[in-house]
């Protein structure tokens, strides 16, 4: 299976307030996301959380999803990452990969996911990566065959270090879904892209 891991642990500085709670749709964005991997392919849903833990997961609660606390969440996204590893490790002959996306992305299409999940399996690729006009998103899905290579990474150069030290086993899936793109990282980020998509997926 291919379990989805979404990093919601970081204290969301330059936004101000926690990106988790941020509204969408009459929802929040880590509601919308998880909803939507909800309709997915995705086999086991893991949500790391760390800065504001208190506040986000009552939101998430009724969904059933796996809740991972990771204290070292200032060390930043990658020790996010291996704390929902290590989580897996436990049922590791049942994960063939993980699909990591992000808190400040609240626009997860599951029709991207599948796809991204079905073109795993069927190129036996390490690495699924999605992109919108040449230029590469989220989520990305990594083999298992790399958790040991994520699990002793530098936390300074976070996943990206190891995505690089693997061109040529990485597949990217071209998509007409700019949301794929969108990070929210900034007020000024919420007010362009937020409102102005609004509820679109």
């Amino acid at each position: 299976m291919v379990a989805a891991i979404v990093l919601s642990a970081g204290a969301s500085s330059r936004m101000g307030s926690p990106k988790a709670l941020l509204s969408i749709g009459g929802s929040t964005f880590i509601e919308r996301i998880v909803s939507s991997l909800k309709a997915t392919k995705v086999g086991k849903i893991i949500v790391v959380l760390g800065h504001d833990a208190e506040r986000i997961q009552p939101k998430i609660d009724p969904f059933l999803v796996t809740i991972v606390l990771n204290p070292d969440y200032l060390k930043g996204q990658l020790s996010s990452l291996i704390a929902a590893i290590r989580r897996l490790q436990a049922d590791l002959s049942q994960v063939d990969g993980v699909l990591v996306h992000l808190v400040d992305n609240p626009f997860l299409n599951s029709s991207v996911v599948n796809e991204m999940i079905d073109r795993f399996y069927q190129s036996k690729k390490l690495i699924v990566i999605p992109t919108y006009k040449g230029q590469r998103g989220h989520p990305v899905l990594l083999s298992s065959l790399l958790f040991p290579e994520l699990l002793s990474a530098p936390l300074d150069q976070g996943a990206k270090s190891v995505v690089r030290a693997h061109p040529d086993e990485t597949l990217e899936i071209e998509t007409d879904d700019e949301g794929v793109v969108l990070d929210i990282d900034t007020p000024e980020d919420y007010r362009r892209y937020v409102e102005r998509r609004h509820v679109q997926t």
